[in-house]
């Protein structure tokens, strides 16, 4: 017992310099703890989460021992993010659409993007409904226009009217699954529909979102100059709109593993200030009389933080670019402080600030996927320079370090796509290895100098260098995904996967000593509960609608066409490449035989008598006139606005509900009666 007590004794004496490390990761487990509640918390419980963290970590840090000084801390930070979570949760609580909503909608435009079904989507706030009380009108809804708009049609701070269906937003296609309803609930979004009907405009945008029309304006000059899907790529990159990329495109990307180029993130923010850190370095050395009398590293990262902090403004700010945004920050203050820019104790200290501001990005792929990648080139770059590693001749350094970088990022981002998009590259190496060099040394340096010689009038000749850089990207992921098995497609993994995998990942990176690899066990265990994940082997949708049951070809599926939405994430989640047609062709009504269930579509089925015909279970499409013959029970839109979808994992299994296994939170309430 002592030589077990002194190895645990110096590997905690090992961690000093490092504890600060772990704060974002007690955070993170202290948010996760509170959105994993099946039942919201009582306020007075979160202030005494609240109140009990800082208690802890004012007495840990007044009577700071060798082992209570730190574990109070740590407990500080778990409790912390716990109260964090549920302040956040009700400093944005705003109305939710109760009901069905046909009618008149009016507001304000403030933000253009594109639906999964590639049509214009835009979202309204100051919104007003007819006939609905103002005080339970939602704050902002989201609207997809289905008759034929542009996004020439539509103004950023436009005043608009429409006639539209509303309805609230979502929840799980499936008991478990993810949880539209929450993430709408912190966009601020109480409803969401479509309109087949012109959008009016009633007044003009005069400096109403100013910054989202110069967004909009940059996006727009930019496709001017470079037309079809390469400027629609550049204005993706330089103004983070997206809504002229088609999906076709999309889905190439994603498949070669190169959607990352999307999103400004980290990426464009470092090849960004890079650049310009660079550029303005060079600028002072090229006139010695103000290089050798100013501070010029440090003016050009404070300039290279300007042009960082204009960027995060002109993109739009999502999730992944103010996280890009804040480790930039980091990295430049540090070069200010004449203190090391590029360290895991400043991707910490990007992650708490960010899960401080806004706890719900844990839940996020942004968040977990670009502080994957993040952490994992931090850490093997440091072993690289801690241990000497040789990365081969001068001149094959830099392919060396595009290599790393890629393999390093690729593996740590994975697994995380494949259990939030159930997408696995099989090339997505041999897409980024040509494709990484051309944006760092061609497109984003083009971009920067476009930007620059814009207001002049003079961006057209770095712009079309941005193009053809952009052209030889597209070209290398049409090449790649069009080879045979470039698209692999995974099962959605359990609820525990993803955390257990991360933590035990975390710890190989963050510990310091020989236990560091005691965290390949909870990896390993995660991987083969992910291996070993059963799909239900019966799904009813929320509505009755559409039914899958689970055969040795896939999932078979009751209909061809209609609940497409829900038919497709079923069949991704399954980890089935196959459409909706195909898994229809599958179908036999023989399958529910062994569930005991009887399918009745359409309204004509649920009028006069009804027959159970020997099923246990019966499922509507329509309200029922009368009890069904046979005691069996029934299923219909009423019953299922109180369950939600339902799934079935096989024969003898007993129902899950979605509703139930949600919760109730403020985002998933009591169904109405």
């Amino acid at each position: 017992m002592a030589r077990i007590a002194g190895m645990i004794e110096r590997g905690w004496h090992r961690q000093r310099g490092t504890r600060f490390h772990w704060v974002p990761v007690l955070l993170g487990c202290g948010i996760g703890l509170y959105f994993a509640l099946p039942q919201e918390p009582p306020a007075a419980l979160l202030l005494a989460c609240g109140a009990a963290a800082a208690a802890l970590s004012g007495l840990a840090l007044w009577r700071w021992g060798e082992w209570t000084g730190p574990l109070g801390c740590a407990l500080a930070v778990l409790l912390g993010g716990v109260a964090l979570a549920g302040l956040r949760t009700h400093v944005v609580a705003a109305p939710v659409l109760e009901f069905r909503y046909y009618g008149p909608v009016e507001g304000r435009i403030v933000a253009i993007d594109r639906s999964a079904s590639d049509a214009v989507r835009i979202t309204l706030d100051r919104v007003v409904l007819s006939r609905v009380d103002p005080d339970e009108v939602p704050g902002r809804v989201r609207l997809s226009l289905h008759g034929g708009h542009g996004t020439a049609d539509v103004v950023p701070g436009l005043r608009v009217m429409t006639t539209g269906h509303l309805s609230p937003p979502a929840g799980p296609v499936e008991p478990g699954g993810f949880d539209f309803r929450r993430h709408a609930w912190f966009q601020g979004i109480g409803a969401v529909g479509y309109t087949r009907a012109p959008v009016l405009a009633l007044a003009e945008a005069e400096g109403a979102q100013w910054l989202l029309r110069a967004r909009m304006a940059l996006a727009d000059h930019v496709r001017a100059r470079l037309p079809g899907e390469t400027g629609a790529f550049a204005a993706a990159i330089m103004a983070g709109d997206r809504s002229a990329m088609s999906q076709e495109t999309l889905e190439v990307l994603r498949t070669t593993n190169l959607a990352h180029l999307l999103a400004i993130s980290g990426l464009h923010m470092g090849l960004l200030v890079g650049f310009v850190f660079a550029a303005l370095r060079l600028g002072f050395a090229a006139v010695p009389r103000l290089g050798l009398r100013l501070p010029a590293k440090k003016l050009s990262a404070a300039l290279a933080l300007l042009v960082a902090a204009g960027y995060l403004a002109l993109s739009g700010g999502n999730v992944a670019t103010e996280r890009a945004f804040v480790m930039a920050a980091v990295v430049l203050v540090a070069v200010m402080l004449d203190r090391r820019a590029i360290s895991l104790r400043s991707v910490a200290l990007a992650a708490t600030i960010l899960l401080v501001w806004q706890p719900e990005a844990l839940l996020g792929p942004g968040f977990q996927m670009s502080f994957a990648a993040t952490t994992a080139l931090v850490a093997v770059y440091g072993l690289i320079r801690d241990a000497s590693l040789p990365l081969g001749p001068r001149w094959l350094r830099p392919v060396s370090a595009v290599v790393i970088t890629s393999v390093v990022a690729g593996l740590a981002t994975a697994p995380l796509a494949a259990a939030h998009f159930n997408l696995w590259s099989h090339y997505g190496l041999v897409a980024n290895l040509p494709s990484m060099p051309v944006m760092g040394l061609v497109v984003m340096p083009a971009a920067v100098v476009g930007a620059v010689l814009m207001p002049l009038g003079l961006d057209a000749p770095p712009l079309w260098v941005m193009g053809r850089g952009l052209d030889a990207i597209l070209w290398v992921a049409h090449r790649v995904a069009g080879l045979e098995g470039a698209r692999g497609m995974v099962p959605v993994p359990g609820p525990a996967v993803l955390p257990m995998m991360a933590l035990g990942a975390l710890w190989l990176v963050l510990w310091q000593g020989r236990a560091r690899l005691a965290g390949g066990v909870p990896v390993a265990v995660a991987l083969g509960l992910w291996l070993q994940a059963d799909r239900p082997g019966l799904l009813i949708a929320d509505r009755g609608g559409l039914v899958g049951v689970m055969t040795a070809e896939g999932r078979a599926l009751s209909k061809p066409r209609g609940g497409g939405f829900v038919a497709r994430n079923w069949l991704e989640n399954d980890g089935d490449p196959a459409t909706q047609e195909e898994a229809h062709a599958r179908w036999d009504d023989a399958l529910l035989a062994p569930f005991g269930i009887g399918l009745r579509p359409g309204r004509a089925a649920a009028r006069g008598r009804i027959d159970c015909a020997g099923a246990r279970l019966l499922v509507l499409t329509a309200e029922p006139e009368t009890v069904p013959d046979g005691g069996c029970r029934v299923v219909s839109p009423r019953s299922l606005q109180e369950t939600g979808a339902l799934a079935r994992a096989g024969p003898s299994a007993p129902f899950r509900s979605a509703v139930a296994e949600a919760g109730r939170r403020p985002w998933a309430p009591p169904p109405r009666p």
